[in-house]
């Protein structure tokens, strides 16, 4: 299957503003892609300047460039096509745990607490109600349903500053804390776990009325290899592409600006297609309230 997805995204500032993004397709989804994803930046002000863009890998592997948005605000935007077997996210449930001893380096940061997943403050709970869990995939996917039942979702819930541990006692929040607190309760098991973001459309599954937006969902690693796990949805969905990986969201926030700012329109769209020449549907008009991005 052809899946395009694509985003819109205008911020408005009085001064230059130095950006850096993670909007690009994850390099491990590189090879599938039908129509290259690169980044426009265009000044607000005078949509015919196009802005010099940089681009380099941080250090989690991600794609990240940096611009700088001058007075008046920037304009950015991207859109593509990839290919994507159709398949949902893989299960399987006879995955087994690796002893922390047995781990690969690489694996070793995810097991660590970080700025919103606090390990220090939630191991007492996370070994009361997963102790005696079967070790494993089981016990990964009784974290997800914990979180799936305990956490209540809504855009109006969503607080930047929200740590898994906060999440836990409030008992709200938006996919990104549905993430967070997936992350710290694994790792409190010894499982090491990241943080994912990137596109997740509505295919597979009724419709969504509200606006599209970016996801986050996060993946464990069991049995030598990395599974995807989503505990906002907690279900096997089809289509995901990862934009980036990290430890939380402090890691991969899509934009980092260096300067105060208003987000003047926020657009993303994710959507299965068969006719490679239909374009993505007309910007949405500036004063479109999108929901927040969550992921």
């Amino acid at each position: 299957m052809h899946i395009r997805y694509g985003y819109r995204i205008e911020l408005v500032c009085e001064h230059d503003m130095p950006l850096v993004t993670l909007l690009d397709v994850h390099p491990s989804r590189r090879h599938d892609l039908l129509r290259p994803d690169e980044m426009r930046a265009t000044a607000l002000r005078d949509p015919a300047i196009q802005l010099a863009v940089s681009q380099h890998h941080d250090i989690f592997g991600n794609i990240s460039r940096r611009l700088v948005a001058p007075p008046g605000g920037v304009r950015l935007e991207s859109e593509g096509t990839i290919y994507d077997t159709g398949e949902p996210d893989r299960v399987r449930e006879l995955a087994q745990e690796v002893p922390p001893a047995r781990l690969p380096d690489e694996a070793l940061p995810y097991l660590l607490g970080s700025r919103y997943c606090e390990t220090d403050m939630l191991a007492d709970q996370a070994w009361q109600l997963f102790g005696q869990v079967p070790a494993g995939w089981t016990r990964v996917q009784a974290i997800t349903d914990f979180v799936h039942n305990h956490l209540s979702f809504g855009y109006h819930f969503a607080r930047s500053t929200r740590t898994a541990a906060e999440a836990f006692h409030e008992r709200v929040g938006v996919c990104r804390d549905f993430a967070h607190l997936a992350v710290a309760l694994c790792r409190c098991m010894n499982i090491p776990a990241r943080y994912c973001n990137g596109y997740l459309g509505d295919i597979g599954v009724p419709p969504n009325p509200a606006p599209m937006d970016f996801n986050a969902w996060f993946e464990v690693f069991l049995d030598g290899g990395w599974h995807t796990f989503d505990a906002r949805h907690n279900e096997p969905r089809i289509g995901r592409i990862v934009i980036a990986r990290g430890r939380d969201a402090a890691d991969v926030a899509m934009i980092s600006s260096f300067g105060s700012h208003l987000v003047q329109r926020f657009e993303v769209i994710t959507e299965e297609v068969e006719d490679l020449s239909i374009p993505l549907a007309p910007a949405m008009p500036p004063q479109f309230d999108a929901r927040p991005a969550a992921a």
